[in-house]
């Protein structure tokens, strides 16, 4: 930032960021991975996961791990990082730091990144599937730190 520039509080910053881009609804977001349109990504962290559970074939990918693990052309990469051209779909608990998080994907280059409006509440809210959170993520969901 230079000096002439005034700060952004986060919720400006949070409306510019969403003005870039299209989020996705609960309902649609289920049709798109139920087809194989969409990666789902829950960044939420474990507490959130293990207290409300999980959605059925979300990649779990922590937060401070999310970059590292969906650039395409990165060494730590997830298997399904496949492209620049994947549809993510990232999810938080309320759809908050999944906006920013999405934002950060597209500057990567993952230019069809988005998130998810209302986060996972608002899936289990509209009744979306949603399995136990109790143990450790499906196997090839779990992510470590590069």
């Amino acid at each position: 930032m230079s000096g002439d520039e005034q700060p952004v509080g986060i919720d400006e910053l949070l409306e510019r960021v969403r003005a870039g881009y299209e989020r996705i609804k609960p309902q649609e977001a289920y049709e798109a991975a139920q087809g194989g349109e969409v990666l789902l990504v829950d960044i939420r962290y474990a507490a959130l996961r293990e207290r409300d559970g999980l959605i059925p074939g979300a990649l779990v990918v922590e937060r401070n791990e999310l970059e590292w693990r969906l650039d395409p052309q990165g060494s730590h990469r997830a298997p399904e990082a496949t492209s620049h051209d994947l549809r993510v779909v990232v999810i938080c608990n309320e759809g908050y730091a999944s906006s920013l998080a999405a934002e950060s994907l597209r500057r990567l280059g993952l230019y069809r990144a988005t998130d998810l409006v209302g986060g996972f509440q608002a899936w289990r809210t509209e009744g979306l599937p949603v399995t136990s959170g109790v143990g450790p993520p499906p196997a090839g969901h779990a992510v470590h730190a590069p």
